[in-house]
């Protein structure tokens, strides 16, 4: 099935998150908060403590647990969109509590209102206990649909930015978050490149031994027993750094992959005197116990289970799913971050992973797609499929055979969307086979 999905750096510039909303800022020209967040029955907001069904009297009710929306006029807003039943929202909703609250106990204007996607009020007032700002009752369905179509909500959870002050409106508040934390308020187009001018000095002065390294430790784990091998060993080598745990079902299919194509590079480099290549593991796992199991499976290295650098990579890569692997220079600088899909597309080809081998790759997989069948059925499906590639229809997507990343040439379904790898095509013979 096609996804959308980015072989280079997905990490979004400024200019892509003002670019995607410029036609969002045009539905919200000269629209005030109180039009937004409003109906003709209500002009307020459900305040934390808020409930939709109480015993209390409507007077106290209003008092208690209902807050004007001009009380929010002023102030930067987040719209989040979100749902009880949906694992990344549970995931994220903690991570934008947390930042909230650091926000608002500095006294910032700040202010989150809850747009609920959950299936029922049990749920909503239970996703809600968790969340320390206003929302939209539930029972109000034609404001939540308004602001649904009015953002073009395609996926949750989404947060939106409305500035006070003028129609800027930002929509990957989820992303800035995650990557900056309370440190990308107020979300404006100046503070966002502030970020990431700061951020891109700090990569381009990026080392392995910064990386890999902290006041207290110079060494990483290595086989047999866990001995010590000193981070300084791997400098000039091209480094792999594995984000996975023993408990992620996608890691129990990836790493087995990961460690056959290791083998068979690290063979290729003894028979060619070329540089060298390693892989550190940097587990989640949640006890000593798993890290050893799940470490014991591996033939590379490890930054020991619980080291804080751990927490410093995942947020400084912006490591928000895992199994993940980046790719680091010999000269210590990220080459990519999609070493995971580079992997499942051109298997130990890919090393050493630059943009001129890759370039390489896909020319040589044009040239190999002339002598491919235009059309072929697959076993595993009913329809026709047909040859695609980046210009005809194709470009990234999911393998529906092997599950797993593709790019570029695949037969794909016309009809109803099913796409394969052309290795992964299974022929039968219908006649119809061109």
């Amino acid at each position: 099935m096609r996804k959308e999905i980015c072989l280079k750096n997905n990490k979004n510039s400024v200019d892509d998150f003002w670019v995607l909303n410029c036609e969002s800022e045009k539905k919200v020209s000269n629209t005030r908060f109180s039009s937004l967040l409003t109906s003709k029955d209500r002009d307020f907001l459900l305040s934390p403590t808020g409930n939709q069904v109480l015993s209390l009297s409507l007077s106290l009710s209003l008092s208690l647990y209902h807050v004007k929306v001009s009380n929010i006029e002023g102030k930067v807003v987040g719209l989040y969109f979100s749902a009880n039943w949906y694992p990344p929202c549970r995931k994220f909703t903690p991570v934008l509590a947390s930042v909230y609250e650091q926000l608002k106990g500095n006294g910032i204007g700040f202010e989150v209102v809850f747009v609920s996607s959950d299936e029922d009020s049990e749920a909503f007032n239970s996703y809600r206990a968790c969340m320390p700002w206003l929302a939209i009752p539930f029972s109000d369905l034609a404001t939540k649909k308004a602001l649904n179509q009015r953002f073009d909500i395609e996926g949750i959870p989404c947060l939106i930015i409305l500035q006070p002050n003028d129609n800027a409106t930002l929509r990957e508040g989820v992303e800035l978050i995650y990557r900056y934390g309370v440190r990308a308020f107020p979300f404006t187009k100046e503070r966002l490149e502030e970020l990431e001018k700061e951020e891109r000095e700090k990569h381009e002065s990026q080392t392995l031994t910064n990386l890999l390294t902290n006041h207290t430790r110079d060494f990483l784990l290595g086989h047999p027993s866990h001995k010590q091998v000193p981070v300084a060993s791997l400098v000039g080598k091209t480094i792999g750094l594995y984000f996975s745990a023993e408990w992620c079902l996608p890691g129990f299919k990836f790493t087995p992959k990961l460690i056959s194509i290791y083998q068979k590079i690290k063979q290729l480099l003894v028979e060619s005197k070329d540089e060298d290549f390693e892989v550190v593991l940097v587990s989640s796992d949640r006890n000593q116990i798993a890290f050893n199991s799940y470490f014991g499976t591996m033939p590379w290295l490890a930054l020991p289970f619980g080291d804080p650098t751990i927490k410093s990579l995942t947020k400084y890569f912006d490591v928000q799913g895992i199994p993940s692997l980046l790719i680091v220079g010999p000269d210590g600088k990220t080459i990519t971050r999609q070493g995971r899909n580079l992997i499942n597309l051109y298997q130990e080809k890919a090393y050493p992973f630059t943009d001129a081998k890759l370039e390489f790759l896909e020319k040589q997989i044009d040239e190999e797609a002339k002598s491919l069948p235009k059309s072929v059925y697959h076993t595993g499906h009913r329809h026709e499929l047909t040859l695609v590639s980046d210009g005809t229809g194709g470009g990234p997507f999911i393998c529906c055979d092997c599950d797993e990343q593709g790019s570029g040439w695949a037969y794909q379904c016309i009809e109803c969307g099913f796409e394969v790898h052309p290795k992964c095509v299974k022929a039968v013979n219908r006649g119809s086979i061109s």
